[in-house]
């Protein structure tokens, strides 16, 4: 599969999905259909993943100075 940004990708797993929901699809247009989806699925899922890993949050150390933590461990703290 060529590399497309997540926008793209997510375009094309949403004319997916609303190919296979439209129901006009013989039985192997459907399974290519859906095999696609699920490549595209799988390409977004890995570019937010990669994307997740890049975003960061700045916080105070008790030292006075900052540092950069990881963003979930920043959704764990203001959920509790």
């Amino acid at each position: 599969m060529e590399e497309l940004t997540f926008e793209q990708a997510f375009r094309q797993l949403e004319e997916s999905v609303h190919g296979l929901e439209a129901g006009e699809l013989s039985l192997g247009e459907a399974l290519a259909l859906f095999e696609r989806g699920t490549q595209l699925a799988e390409l977004c899922d890995r570019l937010l993943n990669e994307a997740e890993l890049r975003v960061r949050q700045i916080v105070p150390e008790s030292s006075g100075s900052l540092d950069a933590a990881p963003f979930d461990s920043w959704q764990r703290d203001t959920s509790q």
